[in-house]
């Protein structure tokens, strides 16, 4: 689950807990939006901390390079 994603299932559970107001019968709507919260939120979390691992591996993979070059031979 991408950035992107999360935050829509955060917009639209919040939208379903707090916004609407019509009730429907055996289906709560404010649970399923809490729901949709919830799982957003995690998923945000998990993004953002598999983001900063990758780049932290990245970083690494730069600074261990070492470049070399070939000295001339007279």
């Amino acid at each position: 689950m991408q950035l992107g994603t999360s935050i829509f299932l955060i917009a639209v559970g919040a939208i379903l807990r707090y916004a609407v107001t019509t009730t429907a019968t055996g289906f709560s709507i404010h649970t399923a939006g809490m729901i949709l919260m919830v799982v957003g939120v995690i998923g945000l979390v998990l993004s953002l901390l598999l983001t900063s691992i990758w780049a932290g591996r990245r970083d690494d993979v730069v600074a261990r390079r070492t470049v070399v070059r070939d000295r001339e031979v007279l």
